[in-house]
C-alpha cells in the first residue's frame, strides 16, 4: 500500500482541491482527481526522501479552526480600516520573526499562515532560516505583533510539526 500512495495526505489533498476546482461533483471528475492524485506522489516521491514529521488529529483540527478564524477575524478588521480610517492613520512595519522552529515544512506553514491572514504578508526569509520578515498593514505594537505570531502560530506548530 505504501507504494501505491507514497504519500497519503498529499494524494488526499489534491483530490480535495481538484474537487473544488472543477466546483461540482461527477463521477468523471472523481476519477481525473484519484488519477492525479495517485500519480502525482508516485512521479514525485523519489524527491521526497524523508515525509515530513507531523501529528494530525487534534492540534491540527486546533491550528485549522484558529486560521480560519483569524482570517475571518483579519477580514473584518481591514474593512474597518479600509472603510472608516484614512491612509495617513496607518502604521505599518516590517516585522523581524525569531524562529524556533526548525522543519521547512513547518516553516512554511507558518509563512504561509501569516500571508493568509489579511493585514499581514510574509516577504523573505533568512539565509539561515532562523528569521521571517513580515509586512503588517497597520500595527500599533510591533514588538507585540512578533510575540502574538510566535505565541498564537509558531507554538502550535511546534506542536504538529515535533
Amino acid at each position: 500500500m505504501n507504494r501505491l500512495l507514497p504519500h497519503p495526505g498529499l494524494t488526499a489533498l489534491l483530490v480535495i482541491i481538484w474537487m473544488l476546482a472543477l466546483n461540482a461533483f461527477s463521477f468523471g471528475g472523481f476519477v481525473v482527481a484519484l488519477v492525479l492524485g495517485i500519480a502525482v506522489p508516485l512521479f514525485t516521491a523519489p524527491f521526497w526522501p524523508d515525509r515530513p514529521k507531523m501529528r494530525f488529529g487534534l492540534p491540527l483540527a486546533k491550528y485549522v479552526l484558529l486560521v480560519t478564524w483569524d482570517i475571518v477575524i483579519a477580514n473584518f478588521q481591514i474593512a474597518w480600516i479600509i472603510l472608516f480610517r484614512k491612509s495617513r492613520d496607518l502604521r505599518p512595519a516590517w516585522l523581524v520573526i525569531p524562529l524556533d522552529l526548525t522543519s521547512t515544512e513547518a516553516i512554511t506553514m507558518l509563512a504561509g499562515t501569516i500571508s493568509l491572514t489579511p493585514g499581514t504578508v510574509s516577504s523573505d526569509i533568512s539565509t539561515d532560516g532562523e528569521y521571517l520578515l513580515v509586512h503588517a498593514l497597520d500595527t500599533a505594537d510591533p514588538e507585540g505583533e512578533i510575540a502574538r505570531i510566535k505565541q498564537r502560530y509558531e507554538r502550535r506548530l511546534m506542536e504538529i510539526f515535533p
